[in-house]
């Protein structure tokens, strides 16, 4: 799941690049850090893949800081057009992906440190 996550977020970004470059996320979040923080994504998501399909540890803790960012700038950058019209606004599958890579976090980071220990 976090491999498909990571990549399809990788690919959304590389989209919305592809049409406004640096600036692409300039009209829908006017705030400059979480402009800066949707454009490093297309460094952060593929980074998260590469960890992970290597069964790196520090893959599934910076899935869970990315997801937390993530989620976060989605709903501070929405905030306002949720109030006007909340269904089609509300960052629902980036909140429920964000919620399980939290929730998958700890436990695949004990199973990974299992693996990684010499003898197991």
């Amino acid at each position: 799941m976090y491999l498909i996550g990571f990549a399809d977020g990788t690919a959304d970004h590389v989209r919305w690049m592809s049409h406004g470059g640096i600036h692409a996320y300039a009209s829908p979040y006017p705030r400059i850090a979480i402009q800066v923080f949707f454009v490093s994504l297309v460094v952060l998501d593929p980074l998260v893949v590469a960890l992970v399909a290597f069964a790196r540890r520090e893959g599934i803790w910076l899935a869970a800081v990315v997801m937390t960012l993530d989620v976060m700038a989605n709903w501070i950058g929405n905030w306002a057009r949720i109030g006007h019209d909340w269904a089609p606004n509300v960052p629902w599958l980036i909140t429920l992906f964000g919620a399980l890579v939290l929730a998958t976090a700890l436990p695949l980071s004990r199973v990974m440190r299992s693996w990684q220990r010499p003898g197991a």
